[in-house]
């Protein structure tokens, strides 16, 4: 099967015929086909099988013509590994009801092995690239500082008031925990590219309630570490993180391919910033409900900016969310595909 390796190419910072896209969260939620999916299954049900869980993540690319899919499954999924109960709770999120509380805690998580553990999600990965799709698969992860603020937290936090309050007060077991999730994010994202995923994103989406130099203390090493854990591995490796745009300097300075920047930070500032690696985004997710010449508009200048230099990929500034008309992401990738041909040909 012939890949369509644009979004691979602008990844890379390479020179492409067009901008290419995909969206976070495509997979699900906005399409009635999933919907129907979820009345019968669980999010956990529907991951564990990798027939309807691989239909799930490619429908989005038949229906959108996107470049690039991204696997459909939880940030969670591997934390039940390490010996953390999750529940996902409808209308809650992920809920633990063990949460870390002591330097024992964080001893007594264990580690991950991908084979044994997430054989269904290996699986998921090699059904995918070998049969279905006919543009690169994205594998991911949640970022250690997301991670250990639902296993601190016990759920959700709009403050994180206790992650915060682990991090200051107990710095030792803080470092052993961003150790322990830092080797399971490495040993995880390792076994989705040999299953067949050929690009990596790192979710940490809510770093952004950390300031610019608790990151570098607290948070910067063990990114750096996993960055550099990955960088042998051949694949585009991109960060991402909401409400972060002060943090994406210290992006910059890991070694990773792709900085995704959210809705707050514009292209051009990010660049004269001095974002130099290929930048993704980053259209305000709620100007989808908008009417289509309100989202045109913002999508050219968006693009105008984003095509000022190569290394650039189109996608929103978080995820689409379940009241997005499918028809406004299929035409709005027709749109960008389209315009940005036509721009790059001049």
């Amino acid at each position: 099967m012939t890949i369509n390796d644009t979004f691979l190419k602008a990844a890379r910072g390479e020179k492409t015929d067009y901008v290419p896209v995909w969206y976070m969260r495509q997979a699900g939620r906005s399409q009635p086909e999933y919907r129907a999916i979820k009345e019968k299954y669980s999010l956990f049900e529907i991951t564990h099988q990798p027939e309807l869980c691989a239909y799930v993540t490619r429908l989005p690319v038949e229906q959108y013509n996107n470049d690039a899919a991204i696997l459909y499954k939880d940030i969670m999924s591997p934390l039940p590994s390490l010996g953390v109960k999750v529940e996902i709770k409808s209308g809650v999120g992920p809920v633990i009801d063990n949460p870390i509380r002591s330097m024992q805690d964080v001893e007594k998580l264990g580690e991950i092995h991908p084979e044994e553990d997430v054989p269904y999600i290996l699986d998921t990965i090699k059904l995918l690239t070998k049969e279905q799709l006919s543009v690169p698969l994205i594998g991911f992860t949640g970022a250690p500082f997301t991670l250990a603020s639902y296993m601190i937290e016990g759920g959700p936090s709009k403050n994180y008031y206790k992650t915060k309050a682990f991090m200051y007060s107990e710095p030792k077991a803080w470092f052993a925990l961003m150790d322990k999730l830092g080797e399971m994010a490495i040993t995880y994202v390792k076994a989705q590219i040999k299953a067949g995923a050929s690009a990596i994103q790192i979710f940490d989406s809510w770093v952004g309630a950390l300031n610019v130099e608790d990151y570098r203390i607290y948070i910067k090493p063990v990114m750096e570490k996993i960055f550099t854990g990955l960088k042998d591995e051949g694949v585009p490796l991109i960060m991402f993180g909401v409400g972060a745009s002060h943090l994406a300097n210290e992006w910059n300075d890991l070694p990773l391919d792709v900085v995704g920047l959210d809705w707050r930070l514009p292209i051009s500032e990010a660049r004269s910033r001095g974002i130099s690696k290929t930048v993704m985004g980053n259209l305000e997710p709620a100007m989808l409900l908008a009417p289509w010449e309100v989202i045109e508009k913002k999508v050219r200048a968006i693009l105008d900016e984003g095509m000022s230099q190569s290394g650039y990929i189109f996608n929103l500034g978080h995820g689409v969310f379940p009241e997005v008309n499918p028809e406004t992401l299929k035409k709005l990738t027709s749109f960008i595909h389209s315009y940005s041909k036509e721009q790059l040909g001049k």
